[in-house]
């Protein structure tokens, strides 16, 4: 049975689902709004943690440095948000808990909250900003939440087209990998679901796409082909919707020849490790893609 502190981001999702529907003409600005006065209060504070406010190709960018962090390498990380809404200020605390259970530093990326592929071309100018600073791909891990984890999928099949070299592991919250909004979860979970129904969904996809077709491989890299991603570790909630498209992009990134795990872990909601520092679920969700990833980036 979920815990009672995880249920904290059940209700933070409910509550956005009755302010859309007490508000059906809330403008994005309103509720980008509302996602950055709500959402970083779901997560705690890791303490041990400096932050330094950085530009990456002319983006925001934000370093978390665990005490202690080793130098060399680096967990690259992208925020979800669907699109319309996150920043690295929303998930700085998600990706510094990782970051200090890693024992590495985070460099959190921003993008622009356009229409594909801008976002893409931000999060790749970024990942190549990092790989000038001398940093050795074999050092850097990749994590994105929701849109954040199909942008990073995406990333890496940018950089492979570039001829880039791959970083040693890829990490996936909760990714929104298919903007077809197709699957069967998002009937069979309509009811566990607190917020992300397919209309809702359909939306998010709608807007992000601007016109691009839905099967585009780097706008829905659940249509790309995989090969090539180094070892993969994909982690989502049993009761959300997006759950099927999860399963999907394992069995697809299996057949593609990568490493990849999965884990599903029960009633719980879309970005549930956002609880991080409250919730039992969440940390432990973090403390696994930490013990997975360490060995992969040469932390032993």
């Amino acid at each position: 049975m979920a815990s009672e502190r995880s249920q904290m981001v059940r209700d933070h999702w409910r509550s956005m689902t009755e302010a859309a529907v007490a508000n059906p003409g809330q403008t994005p600005e309103e509720v980008r709004e509302r996602v950055e006065r709500f959402w970083p209060a779901l997560t705690a504070e890791p303490g041990g943690v400096d932050y330094l406010e950085v530009e990456v190709a002319g983006r925001p960018a934000l370093w978390a440095v665990p005490k202690g962090a080793a130098e060399d390498q680096v967990v690259f990380s992208v925020h979800g948000g669907g699109g319309v809404s996150g920043s690295i200020y929303t998930h700085r605390k998600m990706f510094a808990h990782l970051a200090k259970a890693v024992g590495a530093r985070a460099l959190l990326v921003g993008y622009r909250q356009e229409a594909y592929p801008v976002p893409l071309e931000d999060t790749t100018t970024a990942y190549r900003w990092l790989l000038d600073q001398g940093t050795n791909a074999g050092h850097i891990a990749v994590v994105g939440d929701s849109i954040g984890g199909g942008l990073s999928v995406s990333t890496l099949l940018r950089a492979r087209e570039l001829g880039l070299p791959i970083p040693a592991a890829l990490m996936l919250i909760s990714p929104f990998v298919d903007m077809t909004v197709s699957n069967d979860t998002f009937a069979t979970n309509s009811t566990n679901e607190a917020f992300f129904y397919k209309e809702v969904v359909s939306f998010l996809a709608s807007a992000y796409l601007a016109g691009a077709d839905p099967k585009e491989p780097l706008a829905s890299p659940l249509y790309a082909d995989l090969s090539g991603l180094p070892p993969t570790y994909v982690q989502v909630g049993e009761h959300e919707t997006l759950l099927g498209e999860s399963l999907e992009f394992e069995q697809n990134a299996r057949e593609a020849g990568v490493d990849v795990r999965l884990d599903v872990f029960p009633e719980q909601q879309h970005t549930f490790q956002m609880a991080a520092g409250y919730s039992p679920e969440s940390d432990d969700a973090l403390r696994r893609l930490a013990e997975w990833v360490r060995p992969k980036i040469g932390l032993g």
